[in-house]
């Protein structure tokens, strides 16, 4: 009996194993022959976290808070298909998810776009992308920007369209795009907050031109961009950039002015002062933006950041001046390792946000001041 069972053991493992082995796949899931493509697909993993303590003072505004944060985690992928082709692709975690009702992508799908060689010298760029806009603010990807002046913070920068950029010379670059100029319909955005006459266009769209160049063997750069963007119907906002940049060994200065007239207030900033239930019209937001940063040695860093930015309303008739908001952010980082691109910072955070008389008299606004101090880390890792 004891060999009548054995030998069916020895049979079911018998066949156990055949059954494996043939189950086994005859080829790796990557072939190897295509194996090599493997080196021209980057996927990174990007993240900031930090631990904050701020305050906030003035009107009815008295509270202290403290808190981690994940201010960035994103997860990017670049491949080149072939000498004509490339994609880019970015999902950024911390942003809503939710699909989007004009360009049906959720926020979080930051980019999502190829980029198409036509020539030497004439790139074409289809998907969700980051629109031209000019200025060196825009230009720092959102990990490494701890707090964005008022008009970019409050911007649309990823959205969906069509591109072309032309290096026509060896130091000066333009592009030019057409896109969606907001990513949802008017009343999924607005809801009941309405303006005189609005009516949703036929097709809400941008045209941004912006031009990049170089002087003197690079030391300065330029960034400068036009757009106009139909939000509604018959009004539109133009946007106007002029960044600047000069580098030298170790130390960098960049300066940015930004002016906005918008016939409709699509950053919000006026409407929030002036009333809940109709859309500020015809508002201006002028801004400046400095960013100077010093290389100490391989391992520290300084860098401060000053802006302003002044909101007008009613840009056409009266020109009420809103608000002034002004910020200070030095910073220090430390990068410990030789061979990994990860930083910590020592940060503070200095706004305050001045309102005029007028609105302090006529529409019940309050200025006031936020502190912040934060420690945290930024961590660009390349993982493929």
């Amino acid at each position: 009996m004891s060999k009548i069972v054995f030998s069916l053991l020895l049979l079911f493992t018998v066949s156990v194993i055949v059954a494996q082995e043939d189950d086994s796949p005859d080829e790796p899931i990557i072939p190897i022959n295509k194996a090599g493509l493997l080196k021209n697909i980057d996927i990174t993993f990007d993240m900031r976290m930090d631990f904050q303590a701020y305050t906030l003072r003035g009107g009815d505004n008295y509270y202290n808070g403290f808190q981690f944060e994940n201010g960035f985690t994103a997860l990017g992928i670049a491949a080149k298909i072939n000498d004509k082709l490339k994609f880019n692709f970015r999902n950024r975690f911390n942003k809503d998810s939710d699909v989007q009702s004009l360009d049906r992508l959720g926020s979080n799908i930051e980019l999502a776009y190829i980029d198409v060689k036509l020539s030497n010298s004439l790139n074409m760029y289809l998907g969700k992308m980051t629109a031209f806009y000019g200025g060196y603010e825009y230009e720092f990807i959102a990990r490494d920007v701890l707090e964005y002046n008022d008009i970019y913070g409050n911007a649309l920068a990823f959205v969906t369209g069509a591109g072309l950029s032309y290096k026509a010379f060896d130091n000066h670059k333009f592009g030019i795009q057409i896109l969606n100029s907001r990513t949802a319909l008017y009343e999924d955005l607005y809801g009941d907050v309405i303006a005189e006459n609005i009516q949703e266009p036929d097709w809400p769209v941008s045209f941004v031109g912006n031009w990049r160049g170089s002087f003197f063997d690079g030391k300065l750069e330029t960034i400068y961009s036009l757009s106009h963007s139909t939000e509604v119907k018959d009004r539109g906002t133009t946007f106007f950039t002029l960044g600047n940049k000069y580098e030298n060994k170790n130390l960098t200065l960049m300066y940015d002015f930004h002016y906005s007239y918008e016939e409709i207030d699509t950053k919000g900033i006026v409407t929030s002062v002036t009333s809940d239930e109709v859309i500020a019209e015809n508002v201006t937001y002028i801004e400046n933006w400095f960013r100077g940063k010093y290389r100490i040695n391989p391992k520290f860093e300084g860098l401060l950041t000053l802006m302003t930015s002044s909101a007008y309303d009613n840009a056409e008739t009266e020109k009420d001046h809103i608000r002034t908001s002004y910020g200070i952010i030095p910073t220090v980082y430390y990068s410990p390792f030789n061979d990994l691109n990860v930083k910590f910072y020592f940060a503070y955070i200095g706004r305050y946000y001045d309102y005029s008389d007028y609105a302090i008299n006529e529409l019940g606004a309050s200025s006031f001041n936020k502190n912040e101090v934060r420690i945290g880390f930024i961590a660009p890792l390349l993982l493929l």
